[in-house]
């Protein structure tokens, strides 16, 4: 039995058979920093729970039918999607040369044996270990050089300037940016989040997931949601419910002491 670690390292398995499913998650409850966040059966499904969970690691079946999984990781790229740490598993080992141009972390034969497991456990630990490590000489993070206290927002065919701590909550759906403030709900000029939020003071906007920028002064309720996850109560007209992805879980935890 491994030593519990001081971090969990937030796992998806994904395999089109159910044994080998089961069979993983009793081999990893020899480790229990390993904490599974979803199961999956086939491609489409590991795509919808990788955007979901942003998990730290992927256990992922190479061949299923439909999307296999190489293809999971080609579609995540087209996608511009954040990629976890992958680790490929079949009973085939031609795939291999393919994974590691994938970039996976590790490559597994079916059936899985406890010794090779462990061994490929410890080296997730250490890969997403120094990944979370900030660099010995990095500097303090600095705001931008340009905060924005006012944004323009368009809403009934009008352009409405509005004080940057009056807005609630942004989402994007479509290519399209919603901002809901105090006062208005509208569409916003700019053209991804990661733009909107450059442009705002980051000690108040805050990526709580990808589709998500929230004011941490207009957070109403913390409500605990599914499988240790949380959702964000906004102080908007019709309290709107945003999730806290995986990764910004932990950051929630440790700024409100859950």
């Amino acid at each position: 039995m491994q030593g519990r670690a001081t971090s969990s390292i937030s796992t998806i398995l994904v395999d089109d058979e159910q044994l080998a499913r089961d069979e993983l998650i009793y081999l990893l409850r020899d480790f229990p920093d390993i904490e599974v966040a979803g199961t999956g059966a086939n491609g489409l499904e590991a795509i919808e729970l990788i955007e979901e969970f942003e998990p730290d690691l992927v256990f992922l079946d190479v061949q299923m039918p439909g999307l296999d999984g190489l293809g999971v990781i080609e579609k995540l790229r087209e996608r511009n999607v954040p990629l976890p740490h992958f680790i490929l598993a079949t009973a085939y080992d031609q795939y291999a040369i393919e994974a590691f141009r994938l970039e996976a972390m590790d490559y597994l034969l079916k059936p899985i044996e406890r010794e090779r497991l462990a061994v490929t456990v410890e080296r997730a630990r250490r890969i997403i270990s120094e990944k979370n490590r900030p660099a010995p000489d990095a500097l303090p993070q600095q705001k931008p050089t340009l905060q924005r206290t006012k944004l323009l927002v368009k809403a009934n065919n009008r352009n409405f300037i509005v004080d940057a701590q009056d807005v609630i909550y942004a989402t994007i759906e479509d290519g399209l940016i919603t901002v809901v403030t105090t006062t208005i709900e509208g569409h916003s000029n700019y053209r991804t989040i990661e733009e909107l939020q450059s442009n705002l003071d980051p000690d108040i906007f805050w990526r709580v997931h990808r589709s998500f920028l929230v004011n941490i002064n207009r957070i109403r309720e913390v409500i605990p949601w599914f499988k240790s996850s949380y959702q964000l109560k906004m102080d908007d007209k019709r309290q709107t419910e945003i999730p806290v992805s995986r990764v910004q879980t932990k950051r929630l935890r440790a700024l409100l002491k859950l």
